[in-house]
């Protein structure tokens, strides 16, 4: 029911900054939370930044201070603006979106992932 269609991946050179856009489409669904984990090759998925319900901000040890993510709620879209980019900030980046649905039921989606790569 929502789609997340996620922009902005790519290459950079350590020291570098990218930023990510994801744009949610909510049909009848309430957002509560958007932010973006990502995950590298042979590692477990992690969460990089999150904007909650609240309007507060969550970020991973290892990118805070570098890292800032905001969000547009009249469009629905999240952003990840990554500077001092590191190499071992490359990984795939999902977008995530929870909330509930019109049914009330929990929801709790990803983007298909787009793909950082941080090398000199």
């Amino acid at each position: 029911q929502v789609y997340l269609e996620e922009s902005g991946g790519g290459s950079a050179q350590p020291g570098g900054s990218l930023r990510l856009s994801c744009k949610a489409t909510p049909g009848s669904s309430r957002i509560s939370s958007m932010g973006w984990y990502r995950q590298a090759p042979g590692k477990q998925r992690e969460l990089v930044a999150e904007v909650l319900g609240d309007g507060s901000t969550e970020y991973g040890d290892s990118v805070k201070g570098r890292f800032t993510i905001s969000r547009d709620n009249a469009k629905s879209t999240a952003y990840l603006q990554m500077n001092s980019l590191k190499p071992e900030d490359t990984a795939v980046y999902y977008c995530n979106v929870r909330g509930f649905t019109a049914w009330d039921s929990t929801l709790d989606a990803w983007g298909p992932g787009t793909l950082v790569t941080i090398s000199a």
